[in-house]
Parts: C-alpha cells; structure tokens; sequence
C-alpha cells in the first residue's frame, strides 16, 4: 500500500515538472508578446541595446530575459563580424530602438522610465 502511494506521488511530481516546462515560454512565444508587452507598459527600450522591465507583471520578465539573451547573442556576432566592440553594437542598437520605439511606449532616460512622445 505503501508502494502504490509512493508511485502514485513519483508520478504527480513527474506529471507538475512536466507540465510546467511545457507552460515556460519560449523565444519565438517572447517575440509575439512583445508588441503587447510594450503597450500594455510592462516592458521598454533601454540605451544599452536591452528591454527592461517597467513592470513586473504578467510575462514581463521572461520576455524580457529571452530577447535580451537573443540581442546578447547578435551583439556578439555582429562585433566578432565586424572587429568592434560589443559595448558599442549595444549602444548603437540602443540608439536605433529607442528611435523606432512608438510613442506612447517605454524608453529609458537617465536610468529613469518614461513614456517616449
């Protein structure tokens, strides 16, 4: 009787590990929400080339860690590509997003969040 209840709570956990690797999101899911991400508040252009999150909410986080880990990768190509320093393709690339970003969204001044006019 022992043993079956063991098994039965091997399998539960087995089954919550399962589960909940199957609920983490991944960066194809990250790139989606990151649209609405922007204008729901949650996250917002940093000058270093980054997303930083405004507010912890919902999936901000994860979506944040993802790209951030993607930009991370292609700011290291991009330099080993063209003989620069990685801290200057992230500031370069920080410029850009915080040029493209829509008004209305997050940038980052002075380490500071404010709305972009």
């Amino acid at each position: 009787m022992k043993l079956i209840t063991l098994i039965k709570a091997s399998l539960g956990c087995a089954l919550l590990v399962v589960s909940l690797s199957s609920l983490a999101m991944n960066l194809q899911q990250a790139m989606s929400s990151l649209g609405d991400a922007k204008a729901q508040g949650l996250v917002g252009e940093k000058p270093d080339g980054y997303l930083g999150v405004v507010n912890h909410s919902g999936n901000a986080d994860e979506i944040v860690k993802l790209i951030n880990d993607a930009r991370l990768e292609q700011y290291q190509r991009l330099a080993k590509d063209n003989n620069i320093a990685v801290a200057d393709v992230q500031a370069m690339a920080g410029q850009k997003a915080i040029e493209k970003t829509q008004s209305g969204h997050y940038i980052q001044v002075n380490q500071k969040w404010a709305k972009k006019p």
